[in-house]
């Protein structure tokens, strides 16, 4: 399958690093001018430099802006007034005692999570509509049906997005637009290695280490590592391809088969 999206504007929120990172060189590798979001200049400079290097013939723009707020929203739409592709990937998450979350924790997580999507799906939905195309896209987690009993603040955030884009993607019904919502699985992102190590030792390597932690801490999963970020991308590419033109109001998983339900 050849997928062009050259001529197109793709936006990703918390493209500095990990997920975010990975869809973005995913999108301008096929073509789309692609534009980098994030609060860290050192760390967007140097994400900057992986997907001009991963993908030269493409044009990339980095924005500083703390999107979970309004006024970052509005800077990000400053600089970019218009675009054709939204994927919105920011979100925070720690583990926490249920009954020691408090509400400041839940209104940020929302905030961050939910709000800081809706924001920027107002903000470009409106043209993408107007022009009879685009692809919205919000990354979504297993967590938004299987609830981790140390992350109930979390997983409620990924519910909600995906209540979000279904809603959304009524709003843009029969205008050439799609919103979906990415469901991805236990993903290999910075950070996580320390943490898969720390549960199972570290006298072995990756691939052991990776392979043991999923059979002895997340068992679910049907395939038996983690996912790597461009396993996620390749999905969001496609999706934001002419070719998934049918595809929208959904929940699309990319989650190793960990979620053991049908998707509504």
């Amino acid at each position: 399958m050849h997928i062009d999206l050259s001529g197109r504007t793709a936006i990703i929120t918390g493209s500095s690093q990990g997920i975010g990172l990975a869809i973005a060189v995913g999108l301008a590798q096929a073509g789309a001018r692609t534009v980098l979001t994030g609060r860290d200049e050192e760390r967007l400079a140097q994400a900057r430099q992986r997907l001009v290097d991963e993908a030269p013939a493409a044009e990339a723009i980095a924005v500083r802006c703390d999107l979970g707020t309004e006024a970052g929203a509005g800077e990000l739409r400053t600089e970019v007034p218009e675009a054709d592709i939204l994927v919105n990937n920011l979100g925070i998450f720690a583990p926490a005692d249920p009954l020691e979350i408090t509400d400041e924790q839940w209104r940020a997580y929302f905030d961050t999570n939910v709000l800081t999507a809706v924001r920027l799906i107002r903000a470009y939905l409106p043209g993408m509509r107007q022009r009879g195309w685009g692809r919205i896209q919000n990354i979504a987690s297993d967590s938004a049906l299987v609830i981790p009993a140390e992350m109930i603040h979390y997983g409620m955030s990924k519910t909600a997005l995906l209540a979000v884009s279904r809603g959304y993607a009524k709003a843009a019904a029969g205008t050439g637009v799609t919103v979906n919502s990415v469901i991805a699985g236990p993903t290999h992102t910075p950070g996580v290695e320390d943490f898969v190590y720390d549960l199972v030792g570290r006298d072995r390597s990756w691939d052991e280490a990776q392979r043991e932690f999923m059979r002895l801490h997340r068992p679910q999963s049907l395939l038996g590592r983690l996912i790597e970020p461009a396993e996620i991308a390749h999905l969001v590419v496609y999706l934001s391809s002419e070719q998934a033109s049918a595809t929208t109001g959904g929940a699309v998983r990319v989650d190793g088969g960990y979620v053991d339900s049908i998707v509504p």
